[in-house]
């Protein structure tokens, strides 16, 4: 089997009003790729926190975010998907901008490739658990 590689992630759990936001990748299906929170890779030399607000923004064309707190630190075993070992900060972000219940967003990736297109939406806290790859992990310990 391949070795697994250790990555820095950030997960944000963006709430209001009792909801959660979600995002899914509008060219794969549900059965490939699911519903996930805004996350990604920390970079070389940024803080969890900085991460986490980047990545927020990159996936949802949004600006106006906050973090509230850290909600803790989990490790996600990404295989066999990938071989990977992702250890993951969680953040509890709060957005103050308007936003429709649903909008169309992209992620540019610096200008290379061609870019990720999403549709972001809201859902009710209770349904986090159908969020893919273990990203629901920690939702409970919003109300910690």
């Amino acid at each position: 089997m391949p070795e697994k590689t250790v990555k820095d992630k950030v997960l944000c759990y963006v709430v209001r009003d009792g909801k959660l936001l979600v995002f899914r990748h509008t060219d794969y299906s549900y059965e490939e790729v699911g519903i996930q929170v805004p996350a990604g890779s920390i970079r070389p030399g940024e803080t969890p926190e900085a991460a986490a607000l980047r990545e927020a923004g990159e996936e949802t064309g949004l600006s106006d975010f906050k973090i509230v707190r850290k909600l803790g630190v989990f490790e996600y075993d990404m295989s066999p998907y990938r071989f990977e070992l992702q250890h993951r900060h969680v953040f509890h972000v709060e957005l103050t901008e308007p936003t429709p219940e649903r909008w169309d967003s992209q992620e540019d990736h610096d200008g290379v490739g061609k870019p990720t297109r999403f549709e972001c939406f809201w859902i009710p806290l209770e349904a986090g658990h159908v969020l893919q790859s273990g990203q629901g992990a920690l939702l409970g310990h919003l109300f910690d």
